[in-house]
């Protein structure tokens, strides 16, 4: 670890050693099946709730034009036979035997339902010529609007019955009750309104029987339209999932790619360019040598400034190379690689701190673990060179039992961390593109870094 006598900013995890899932991994696969599938279940509770709650409310009205009916039904069919002119008599006597007439009339045939609790024959001004209920007869009460109408324009009308008023005083310990209405008319053609109170639990069944079959027949649709998506998606995901495999293996061929032509380039630059600068400068270096045994000074001067900078740009184009292709990665190893790195840092400058393992040493990982170390270092190195302002860069590879360690540090301006666009708009690209790197090799990745207290990476490999 490198120390310094400033408390530096706290460590920010950016890779905890967890490896991401690749894309054709089956949890992955699994995740987005299930995704989809909570989907599906979400649209089909949402339609089966609101096919359901319209559904109930069609049944409800559905059971009550049945009951309306029925009630219809047996006031053209049989109230409407049974009907005297006496009823509306001021003799008692006559009244009466009118009333006997429509009990034996309707009594055993309308009343024998045990869906219907009250039976009434209004006249329009509100008095109960007859009733099942002979405490009613004779009684009058104000009729409502909607009954007045009813003579008025004859029609047929069902409501829930209002308990509260005063003529259902006799109903309200039938519960919730269904209440129907209607003219009729006696043989001269004065018009009654005749009204049945029904108990609602007739309407509540049947409902029920209505919702249950609009509910199973719903229900087996929606089932039926699921097993066939089951299939369709399965295929979406599997080609999904070729495409995935598609795609990664163009990019993979593409990293392959340019690797192979980096390490062209790189050999071919190694190769002829440097190469013949290497000869030009020993050329110009013998040249420089002569003059001066000749004691041409001036010449002599010149020459050796001349092969200084050809040398230069020889250590220039070698850390260049570095940059390009380590090609001691895979032939000297990792720490002469991270030392070629790092000591390319001292072209531009900067003062380095540089510590590596002991020759010999193996870091135990294969080439691909070999392979992000490099990575990491060469992108920290290139931020801390070009991006960070900083006058010192320490750079320490350490192995041990369990991992390999990397460690880059410089006294540069820093950065906010917690702000990965802006650092990235600052040119810390290595902030978006190493916890990736980590990530995918399965490695613990540390940043320590706060504007103007300089920027410390932390890389921990496993060892295999």
């Amino acid at each position: 670890m490198v120390r310094d006598v400033t408390p530096s900013p706290p460590w920010r995890v950016l890779a905890d050693g967890t490896r991401r899932a690749a894309a054709t991994d089956g949890p992955s696969r699994r995740r987005l099946l299930l995704q989809v599938g909570a989907a599906v279940v979400v649209v089909i509770v949402a339609v089966v709730g609101a096919s359901l709650l319209l559904a109930r409310q069609i049944a409800e009205r559905e059971a009550v034009s049945a009951a309306a009916q029925v009630s219809d039904l047996l006031a053209e069919s049989v109230v409407q036979g049974a009907l005297d002119d006496d009823l509306l008599s001021a003799d008692p006597v006559a009244a009466a035997a009118a009333r006997a007439r429509v009990r034996d009339g309707v009594g055993d045939r309308v009343l024998s339902s045990a869906a219907l609790v009250r039976v009434k024959l209004w006249t329009s001004d509100g008095r109960i010529v007859y009733s099942d209920e002979d405490r009613l007869v004779g009684r009058s009460y104000p009729l409502e609007a909607e009954e007045l109408e009813a003579l008025d324009s004859p029609r047929l009308e069902a409501e829930v019955t209002d308990l509260t008023r005063p003529e259902n005083e006799l109903e309200r310990d039938q519960g919730k009750l269904l209440e129907v209405y209607r003219p009729v008319w006696t043989p001269s053609g004065q018009p009654l309104l005749f009204e049945t109170y029904t108990r609602y639990s007739q309407v509540s069944n049947r409902t029920g029987q209505l919702w249950s079959s609009f509910a199973g027949l719903l229900a087996s649709s929606l089932l039926l339209l699921v097993v066939l998506l089951v299939p369709v998606i399965w295929a979406l995901l599997d080609r999904l999932r070729r495409s995935q495999d598609q795609r990664e293996a163009l990019l993979q061929d593409a990293v392959d790619a340019s690797a192979r032509e980096r390490q062209r380039i790189a050999a071919r630059l190694h190769d002829g360019v440097v190469q013949e600068l290497v000869a030009a400068s020993y050329s110009v270096a013998a040249a420089a040598q002569e003059a001066e045994r000749d004691r041409a000074t001036p010449m002599a001067h010149r020459l050796e400034q001349a092969a200084a900078t050809v040398r230069g740009s020889i250590a220039g184009l070698r850390s260049l190379l570095v940059d390009i292709y380590p090609p001691s990665l895979s032939s000297a190893g990792l720490a002469t690689a991270v030392g070629d790195l790092a000591g390319a840092a001292r072209s531009h400058g900067l003062t380095l701190d540089l510590r590596l393992p002991g020759p010999g040493e193996e870091s135990g990982l294969d080439t691909t673990g070999e392979r992000l170390v490099f990575q990491v270092a060469q992108e920290t190195v290139r931020n801390a060179v070009a991006h960070a302002d900083a006058r010192s860069l320490a750079v320490h590879l350490r192995y041990d039992e369990r991992s390999v360690q990397l460690e880059v540090v410089d006294d540069g301006a820093g950065f906010d961390s917690t702000v990965a666009q802006e650092a990235a708009e600052h040119g810390h690209f290595g902030l978006r593109l190493l916890p990736d790197l980590a990530r995918d090799g399965g490695a613990h990745l540390f940043l320590s870094t706060a504007p103007g207290s300089g920027t410390r990476w932390l890389l921990e490999v496993p060892r295999s």
